[in-house]
């Protein structure tokens, strides 16, 4: 078998290692392999990108990860505004299905690792379609099943809403095409599923958006939270089951930011928010109390499974960087969407971005909301980075970088288009 192209890893004491690197989180000592090693990159435009240091990426989600599997599930419905233009203006320059002005965390994540960007799942028929991974995330997209909602009394989800169980044997629909099942495949498979990196979420935002617009009183809302939890903890389970090592769990994002909420829960108290940022405080103390449980979940899996690595992502506090000093990131309005109606915060209930009578602000990296839900690409530049660099994972990524082609990420530097979506 050919050695793998990433160069030797030195480990905080200096000693080099070809296969794996120590580093440590709250639970202990976890032993990262090389192959996965999460390294920050640049590609310059004019040079061939090297070769990558993982091969395959898998990732599940909702809006926040989707790479295109939105239109391929629904259809080019018109009434869907992140299927044209101005979504995707700022990278693409035309609408992918993502829903922001430009690239996710996700790609970012993939050109770090010198690799293309995911393509989604729907998107591809052959093994050859996925060499480089697969993304099962979707638009909407919630952790539990709509049956969960109904039965506690929500009648707001579609019946065909996606949620992580269909995720998952859409995952295990693709390991069929990839790993056709003699012995040689299944050794080759587990090989694969080993040196993979799988970014479990962001997921579960929507099990709470739906039912807070809908006005369902947020005691009820709150005890959603366990369940959420575990579902995203059987999913990791699951993939680990079937071979993961490396797996990147995403908490969520502080929602008392979110210019939509921001109008929705409009108050005159000045107590309701945060003076350093002007969110609302309560909402971010509820994102935080779902991250509080997603990490203690985190941990017992740790140790239920020692030869994982299970790395919390921790998008809150990546995001909150921006919203405490949003001039560090070049953004000037960190609380009003880029692409909406009018109002305070850019949101109206008359139009949204891409529909209605709606306006586009003229650089959207001066912005953290794209079009009042999700964020710009700056920001997801700006969580990527934290999450990169290892001060906002857990445990922390704290070596050097493993590959030839990465280096410190830098805005002054131009990304080379590896996959056209």
């Amino acid at each position: 078998r050919k050695s793998h192209p990433c160069t030797p890893l030195r480990t905080e004491t200096g000693m080099a290692s070809s296969a794996s690197v120590s580093v440590s989180g709250r639970g202990g000592g976890f032993l990262l392999p090389a192959a996965v090693l999460l390294a920050v990159a640049v590609i310059h435009a004019r040079g061939a990108p090297a070769a990558p240091c993982v091969p395959r990426v898998f990732s599940f989600g909702d809006s926040l990860a989707d790479t295109g599997n939105f239109p391929f599930l629904y259809g080019n419905d018109s009434r869907e505004p992140a299927l044209r233009t101005p979504y995707g203006e700022t990278f693409f320059r035309r609408a992918t299905g993502r829903f922001s002005d430009g690239r996710l965390i996700v790609d970012f994540i993939a050109e770090a690792l010198g690799l293309p960007f995911v393509p989604p799942y729907l998107s591809g028929r052959s093994a050859e379609d996925f060499a480089g991974g697969a993304n099962f995330a979707v638009g909407g997209a919630t952790a539990l099943s709509p049956d969960f909602f109904w039965e506690n009394g929500v009648p707001a989800f579609r019946a065909d809403t996606v949620h992580l169980d269909m995720e998952i044997e859409w995952f295990r629909d693709l390991l069929d095409l990839l790993c056709p099942g003699d012995v040689a495949d299944e050794i080759d498979c587990m090989d694969m599923m080993s040196k993979s990196l799988f970014l479990v979420g962001e997921i579960g935002g929507n099990d709470y958006n739906l039912p807070l617009f809908y006005g369902v009183p947020f005691e009820k809302i709150r005890t959603f939270t366990p369940s959420i939890i575990a579902k995203i903890s059987s999913t990791i389970a699951e993939l680990v089951e079937l071979g993961a090592k490396t797996l990147l769990v995403p908490g969520n994002l502080p929602i008392g930011c979110i210019p939509a909420y921001l109008t929705t829960y409009k108050s005159d108290m000045m107590e309701d928010y945060e003076p350093e940022t002007g969110c609302i405080r309560w909402m971010n103390e509820f994102s935080q109390y779902h991250n509080k449980l997603l990490v203690d979940e985190l941990e017992n899996l740790r140790k239920l499974h020692p030869g994982v690595v299970i790395i919390y992502a921790d998008y809150y506090g990546a995001a909150m960087e921006i919203f405490s000093s949003p001039e560090q990131f070049g953004i000037e309005d960190p609380l009003m969407a880029c692409c909406g109606g009018g109002g305070p915060y850019g949101v109206s209930a008359s139009a949204g971005c891409g529909h209605g009578d709606y306006k586009v602000c003229n650089d959207p990296q001066k912005y953290a909301s794209w079009d009042g839900f999700h964020p710009t690409e700056a920001t997801y530049k700006g969580i990527a980075n934290g999450l990169l660099r290892g001060s906002y994972t857990q445990p922390p990524i704290s070596t050097t970088s493993s590959c030839p082609q990465t280096t410190e990420l830098a805005s002054s530097l131009e990304y080379k288009v590896l996959y056209d979506m």
